[in-house]
């Protein structure tokens, strides 16, 4: 699963908007709804202000792995 996908599973099982998110972190909507639908890539200062604004370490929804797409550990 993609960043934004995980992203945007996180926000409707928690009831958080789109909007809010945009407003708590001053990314526009536009870019921020384009993200969470995988049409574009978060830079990783926008996933640190998500993150941020979820109040979630960077970590929660990273997690390191390998070319061939297993995880590390």
């Amino acid at each position: 699963m993609e960043l934004g996908e995980k992203l945007k599973q996180y926000l409707e099982d928690n009831g958080i908007t789109q909007s809010h998110i945009s407003r708590k972190t001053g990314i526009n909507p536009v870019k921020l709804n384009l993200a969470l639908n995988g049409n574009r890539k978060f830079t990783f200062s926008e996933y640190e202000l998500v993150c941020g604004a979820l109040k979630v370490d960077t970590n929660y929804f990273l997690k390191p792995r390998l070319p061939d797409g297993k995880e590390v550990g």
